[in-house]
């Protein structure tokens, strides 16, 4: 597929998943946070375009497995990363530029879209250790933290980095290490299960007829009633977690965004979230990987 084509639907994918209102809990077209905006996010979305277009790029010259290593992935995250920061103030999107970039240079290495979630795992395999050192940059320029403190190769440590060096150790084995408690990483070392197999049939299931807006809310739903937000899991704890997912199901059983009903409970679920301050961030990133995925193969020639 045309890199600037797969460029312009991680952008599109980006701010529709933003956009989605009303999001429970997150930055939507109606609500912000304190420290961070609504245009902060659209902003975000489109700045990574270029660096989402190389990806694809790089992809498209790889002839064979052996040459994946030349995408030098996490030297396109941590670019993303450094660009997004020269116009927004805080981390907006490292999860979403996460989970597109490696989608993005898989669409241009594919010429069948069926061949694409086994390739972004080819692609995630053949990672490097200086991807990995690019990967802990960019999640210590964005401040994000997501991996967590840990005894051994602490994403703030310098001397981790240099231990992911001298052991050869890839980005896809230090995201395998954090997979148990990351649902960022579990998709990224596990062929995206809940993007390709969950978020991205409920989206094109439901777009053409309910518009972009509800197939997004209906998405984003879908995805935190089955899967527990871990970004709620390492702020507060997995009872508030799961208890937040029981009651994204209730919501759904009721029609989600579908339905008057779910509408009017779902405002208010917004509502108590947003004062309780549970974010689930990580299903937002998750429906963003799911959008792209829905719309690459909409467009796929």
């Amino acid at each position: 597929m045309d890199p600037d084509l797969i460029a312009s639907i991680a952008q599109i994918a980006s701010v529709l998943e933003v956009s989605g209102h009303p999001k429970p809990g997150n930055v939507h077209r109606t609500q912000d946070f304190e420290d961070m905006m609504f245009e902060d996010f659209l902003i975000s979305g489109i700045v990574i375009g270029d660096t989402i277009k190389k990806s694809a790029q790089r992809a498209s010259k790889c002839s064979d497995k052996k040459d994946l290593h030349k995408i030098r992935l996490g030297e396109l995250i941590n670019e993303a990363v450094l660009i997004t920061n020269s116009w927004v103030e805080n981390n907006t999107n490292l999860g979403i530029i996460m989970l597109l970039t490696p989608i993005a240079a898989a669409a241009g290495l594919t010429e069948d879209f069926n061949d694409l979630q086994d390739n972004i795992h080819e692609i995630m395999l053949n990672t490097t250790s200086a991807d990995a050192v690019n990967l802990y940059d960019a999640i210590n320029i964005a401040e994000a933290g997501g991996m967590g403190e840990q005894k051994d190769l602490d994403v703030g440590s310098e001397e981790a980095k240099e231990e992911l060096i001298e052991k050869e150790i890839n980005m896809f084995q230090v995201l395998d290490i954090s997979s148990t408690w990351d649902a960022l990483a579990y998709e990224l070392t596990h062929k995206m299960p809940v993007s390709f197999n969950l978020g991205h049939p409920t989206y094109k299931r439901l777009k053409k007829e309910y518009g972009n807006n509800k197939a997004t809310v209906q998405t984003f739903l879908t995805i935190l009633s089955e899967k527990p937000d871990t970004l709620i899991s390492r702020k507060y704890d997995e009872t508030i977690s799961r208890r937040v997912s029981f009651d994204a199901k209730v919501i759904l059983d009721k029609g989600g965004i579908l339905t008057e009903e779910g509408r009017y409970l779902l405002e208010k679920y917004d509502q108590d979230m947003m004062e309780k301050k549970y974010n689930p961030g990580t299903t937002a990133d998750l429906t963003a990987s799911s959008l792209m995925i829905a719309l690459l193969e909409e467009k796929w020639i």
